[in-house]
């Protein structure tokens, strides 16, 4: 199992939506929270790179210049998930590909830019969200539902 960007953001929030996403059920793609951030995707940023794949494993949504990364979010509601989303993606470049980058944390409706580094802390913590995922996936049933803030607005609604 390849383990991607979307499911480490996606740890942050609800261990159901890993398990979802692991076992390739996807969501529900024309839901308006999804459209909305490919909306706010699509608008910001024209000048750089966008949405950069590699190896089918990690999607960067803005390459800035050499050696800087960012990941763009729609709001600021979920940094916590951004933030171990955009380490993963420096933490692969650097352990796949030997590239030493750093990242930023781009929320431009808000107008806000969250840089990001990858310290030898940084690099445990995603070992261990990595294990975690693992973990969650290799069960042979999703987790239960939990119901969190999150909820009300989550493309998987309709699964839980």
């Amino acid at each position: 199992m390849v383990i991607n960007g979307t499911m480490i953001w996606y740890s942050q929030i609800c261990e159901r939506q890993v398990w979802l996403i692991g076992h390739s059920i996807e969501p529900f793609q024309e839901h308006e929270r999804l459209e909305y951030g490919r909306t706010i995707h699509e608008l910001f940023y024209e000048r750089y790179t966008k949405e950069m794949l590699i190896d089918s494993v990690i999607k960067v949504d803005v390459v800035k210049r050499k050696g800087m990364v960012a990941e763009v979010k729609a709001s600021s509601k979920n940094l916590d998930g951004a933030r171990a989303q955009l380490l993963y993606y420096l933490y692969y470049l650097k352990k796949e590909k030997g590239v030493v980058a750093v990242g930023q944390i781009l929320v431009p409706t808000e107008k806000r830019i969250i840089n990001i580094e990858l310290t030898p802390e940084n690099e445990r913590e995603i070992e261990n969200i990595l294990r975690r995922i693992e973990h969650i996936i290799s069960l042979s049933r999703p987790p239960e539902p939990v119901k969190i803030f999150y909820c009300r607005n989550c493309a998987y609604k309709e699964m839980c």
